[in-house]
C-alpha cells in the first residue's frame, strides 16, 4: 500500500502560505487601528496575499491566522475560510488557544498547538506549501517548526523587533520586571535570534532596519536579509481629482469637531500607542500660535465608542489627547474622530490634500511608515520623524521634511513651513505622487518578492534533494504507517539480521515512516546509525522519549518539549535523588534538559517503588524508567517513548494501530503497550517478560532485527 498522495506542483508554480497569527484579520473592511495588534501588519499581509495571488507563478496563496469565537468581536473572525475579494487568495483560520480574543503576548503558550493544527490542515488538503512567509515573532516560531518538519522554505518579516521595543521601553523608565511581565519580551527576542539563523530569507523594509535594528542581534547571516519596501495599491491611493467630494458620513465625522473646516488640515493617522507620540504632536500644534491659527489638526487614532472599553494602553493615550485638547482649549481646532472604515483612509488623505494640508508622522521610532507613502500617493506632503523608514522615503520621494520627533518646536516649525509655502507645497505634492509610482507600487514590490521567493524555494529544494537521498523515504505528512525501533540490541547487534531488515525497509519507504526510539541522545543515535550504514530516520525519539527530533539537522520538536515541561522541577528532583543510596549520577554527557540518568548498584538500591514514594512525599512528579537492571532514568511525568509515539500519531495523523514498535528492555515498555503493535525481540531483558499475554504485544523467537521482521509478519504490517 502506498502513502497518502501529496500534490506536487510545477517548479514554476508555488503554493505560498502567509502566516500572521495575532490581531483580527478579515478580507472585507479590516478593522485597522482597532487595537495595537490590528494595524499595518494586517494591511500588508492582506495586500501581499491579494497581489501575489494574481501572479501566475503562484498556484495557491493562503493567509493562515487565528480563529476567534468571541461575542466582543465580529462573527467574521470565527469563519474557517474566507475568500479575499478581487484575488485568488483566501484566509484560513485555525484554533490557537482559547476561543476568546487575546493580545499577542498571551498567545505564546499556545503556539505549539497552532503548529499541530497547521499540520492537520495541510494533511487534510493533501498539499504542502512550497514556502511559508511568517509575520512577527509569534508566527516565526510556528514557521521554524513547520519548515523543519516539512522541509519547505521559510521567509520571515519581523515588522517590529523585541530588542528595539525593549530599548524604547527602558528609555521611558519602564522596569525590566514590568517589561517582561507585560510583553514576554525575552522569549520573543530568543525566537528572533533563532529566526535570523534558520530562515531562508528575512525581508526588511529599509537598509536602516538591517543596519540599526537587526544589527542589535547576534546573527552572522546578514546575507539572508533583503530589502523590499512595502507596496501600495495605487487604485486606492491617488491625488484628489477635479470635483472631488468626500463622502458625507466621513466629512461629518471629521468636521463636526471644527469651527473652520476649510482651513488646511494637519492629518495624523496612527494607533493610540505611546510610541506614536500623538500627545507630542498636540503640544507642538498648541504652542505655535501661527500654526494654530492657520490650520486644523485632525488625529485619527483608531475606532472607539467609549474610551473606557479600550485596552489600558490605548485608553491612557486617548485620555491624554482629550485632556490636552481641554488644557490648550483646542475645541474647534482639533478633531479626534471616533469612527472610520478602512475605505475612509484614502478619502482622508485626499481631503487633506484638497485643503492643501500636510500629513505628519511624529513617532519616536518608525520601522517603515506605510501611511507616509499612502499620503504621498494621495498628493499630500509629509512631515516625519527622522528615523528608520521615513529617512529613505523622503530620500526617494523628496516630498517633505524630517524632524526630531522629541522636539515639539521643530515639529511645529516644519508643519508651518509646509502649509504656508504655496509653490513648495505643490512641488512636494507632485514629487510624492509620481515617486510612489516609481518606487513603491505593489507591482514593483511583488515582482521583487516573487523573484526572491522563487530563489529561496529553488535553494531549499537543492537541500531537500540531498535530504531525500539520505532518507529515501516519504515526508511524514505523506506516510500512512510508522515503525519505531529501539537501536541497541534491537535494530543493531547482528549484521546479517540488520541487512535483512534494511532490505525490507528499502522496499516499504513509500508508505512507512521510519523512527528510532532510543535511550541515546539524538547525536549519538545519528552517529551509530551512520556507522552501521542505516538510512537516517524521519524521526528520532531520543533520551528515553524525552526528546523528539526530525531529519539530518536534528530539528527539535518544540511542541513536545513544551508538553513534557509541565510540573518538571529538574533541580529539586536531582537534589533529592542524588541522596538515595545505590544511585550514582551518570556522566554529564548522559544528562539532558528533561532527563536525569543514574547507574544502579543493585546491592544497595532500595528499588523503584521506594524512589517513587520518596518523590510523592516531597510533592514531586516524575516518570522513573528502570532498564537492563543497571540504569535508572528520571523523566518528566509526561515523557516516555510510548507517549512520544502517541504524540507523533496525533501530530502527523498516523493512527496508533498503524504504528509498530520494537524493543528489548524496560525503557521500551511503554511504547510496546496500548493500541500500537508491539514486538519484543528474542534477546529481550527479563524485566519485560510480564508483557507476555497482552493482545497487541508479540514476543518474537528470533533475535535482533530478525525479531523485528518476525513481528512485522505476525501482525501482517505489510498489508495494513
Amino acid at each position: 500500500m502506498t502513502g497518502r498522495k501529496v500534490i506536487v506542483r510545477s517548479a514554476h508554480e508555488l503554493y505560498l502560505c502567509l502566516v500572521s497569527i495575532h490581531g483580527l484579520i478579515r478580507a472585507n473592511e479590516p478593522e485597522l487601528g482597532r487595537d495595537p495588534d490590528t494595524g499595518g501588519q494586517v494591511a500588508y499581509v492582506l495586500d501581499l496575499a491579494r497581489t501575489a495571488s494574481l501572479d501566475p507563478t503562484f498556484s495557491r496563496v493562503e493567509v493562515l491566522t487565528r480563529k476567534v469565537i468571541d461575542k466582543g468581536v465580529s462573527p467574521d473572525y470565527c469563519l474557517s475560510q474566507e475568500k479575499i475579494p478581487n484575488s485568488n487568495a483566501e484566509i484560513v483560520r485555525l484554533r490557537c488557544g482559547p476561543n476568546r480574543y487575546i493580545r499577542k503576548e498571551l498567545l505564546w503558550p499556545y503556539l505549539d498547538e497552532y503548529v499541530d493544527r497547521c499540520l492537520a490542515y495541510f494533511r487534510s488538503n493533501d498539499s504542502i506549501p512550497d514556502v511559508i512567509h511568517t509575520h512577527y515573532a509569534d508566527a516565526g516560531y510556528v514557521g521554524m517548526q513547520l519548515s523543519s518538519m516539512l522541509g519547505i522554505a521559510h521567509v520571515h518579516t519581523g515588522h517590529s523587533l523585541g530588542r528595539v521595543k525593549r530599548s524604547y521601553l527602558r528609555s521611558q523608565g519602564v522596569s525590566e520586571r514590568q517589561i517582561e511581565r507585560q510583553f514576554r519580551i525575552q522569549r520573543r527576542i530568543e525566537v528572533e535570534e533563532e529566526l535570523l539563523d534558520s530562515v531562508s530569507l528575512t525581508i526588511a523594509s529599509t537598509k536602516q532596519e538591517i543596519e540599526e535594528q537587526y544589527g542589535s542581534y547576534s546573527s552572522r547571516r546578514r546575507n539572508r536579509i533583503a530589502v523590499i519596501p512595502p507596496g501600495l495599491d495605487l487604485d486606492r491611493f491617488y491625488p484628489p481629482k477635479r470635483g472631488f467630494r468626500v463622502n458625507e458620513t466621513l466629512r461629518e465625522e471629521v468636521e463636526h469637531f471644527l469651527r473652520h473646516p476649510s482651513k488646511p488640515m494637519i492629518l495624523a493617522i496612527a494607533r493610540a500607542d505611546p510610541r506614536k507620540n500623538l500627545p507630542g504632536l498636540i503640544e507642538a500644534y498648541a504652542n505655535h500660535l501661527d500654526l494654530k491659527d492657520a490650520a486644523n489638526l485632525v488625529i485619527v487614532a483608531g475606532n472607539r465608542d467609549d474610551v473606557n472599553e479600550l485596552d489600558d494602553s490605548q485608553a491612557k493615550v486617548l485620555r491624554e489627547l482629550i485632556e490636552l485638547m481641554d488644557r490648550y482649549d483646542l475645541y474647534g481646532r482639533l478633531a479626534l474622530p471616533k469612527h472610520h472604515l478602512s475605505e475612509d483612509v484614502p478619502e482622508l488623505f485626499r481631503l487633506a490634500a484638497k485643503r492643501r494640508g500636510v500629513f505628519v508622522n511624529p513617532a519616536i521610532t518608525e520601522g517603515f511608515g506605510l501611511t507616509l507613502i499612502e499620503a504621498a500617493a494621495s498628493g499630500l506632503p509629509i512631515v516625519a520623524t527622522d528615523d528608520g523608514g521615513p529617512r529613505e522615503i523622503v530620500q526617494y520621494l523628496h516630498n517633505g521634511l524630517l524632524v526630531d520627533a522629541s522636539d515639539t518646536k521643530e515639529i511645529a516649525k516644519a508643519l508651518y513651513q509646509v502649509i504656508s509655502s504655496t509653490t513648495q507645497w505643490s512641488t512636494w505634492a507632485r514629487s510624492g505622487s509620481s515617486g510612489v509610482k516609481r518606487h513603491y507600487s505593489w507591482e514593483a514590490h511583488e515582482k521583487k518578492y516573487s523573484n526572491l521567493l522563487h530563489k529561496a524555494v529553488h535553494s531549499n529544494r537543492k537541500v531537500m534533494r540531498r535530504r531525500i537521498a539520505l532518507l529515501s523515504g516519504p515526508n511524514l505528512i505523506g506516510a500512512n504507517k510508522l515503525i519505531a525501533l529501539d537501536i541497541d540490541d534491537t535494530l543493531i547487534g547482528d549484521e546479517n539480521a540488520l541487512a535483512n531488515f534494511l532490505q525490507w525497509l528499502d522496499g516499504h519507504r513509500s508508505a512507512v515512516a521510519f523512527a528510532v526510539a532510543t535511550g541515546r541522545t539524538a547525536n549519538s543515535a545519528k552517529k551509530v546509525l551512520k556507522e552501521h550504514s542505516i538510512p537516517l530516520p524521519d524521526v528520532f525519539i531520543s533520551s528515553v522519549g524525552s526528546e523528539i527530533h526530525y531529519g539530518p539537522r536534528l530539528q527539535k520538536d518544540l511542541g513536545w518539549r513544551t508538553h513534557i515541561s509541565h510540573q518538571w522541577r529538574r533541580d529539586d528532583l536531582k537534589a533529592l535523588i542524588d541522596g538515595i543510596v545505590g544511585l550514582t549520577p551518570q556522566s554529564r554527557y548522559n544528562q539532558r534538559e528533561h532527563k536525569i540518568s543514574y547507574n544502579v548498584d543493585l546491592r544497595r538500591f532500595p528499588g523503584v517503588r521506594e524512589v517513587a514514594a520518596v518523590l510523592r512525599s516531597n510533592n514531586l512528579r516524575a516518570h522513573l524508567v528502570y532498564s537492563h537492571q543497571k540504569f535508572l532514568d528520571v523523566l518528566p511525568a509526561r515523557a516516555s517513548k510510548g507517549n512520544a509515539i502517541r504524540y507523533l500519531s496525533y501530530k502527523w495523523g498516523i493512527p496508533l494501530n498503524r504504528m509498530l514498535a520494537a524493543g528489548n528492555s524496560g525503557n521500551d515498555e511503554e511504547m510496546l503497550g496500548g493500541v500500537t503493535l508491539g514486538v519484543v525481540v528474542g534477546n529481550h531483558s527479563v524485566e519485560i517478560d510480564h508483557l507476555r499475554g497482552r493482545p497487541k504485544v508479540y514476543f518474537a523467537k528470533q533475535s535482533f532485527a530478525d525479531g523485528i521482521l518476525e513481528g512485522i509478519e505476525h501482525f501482517g504490517f505489510d498489508d495494513l
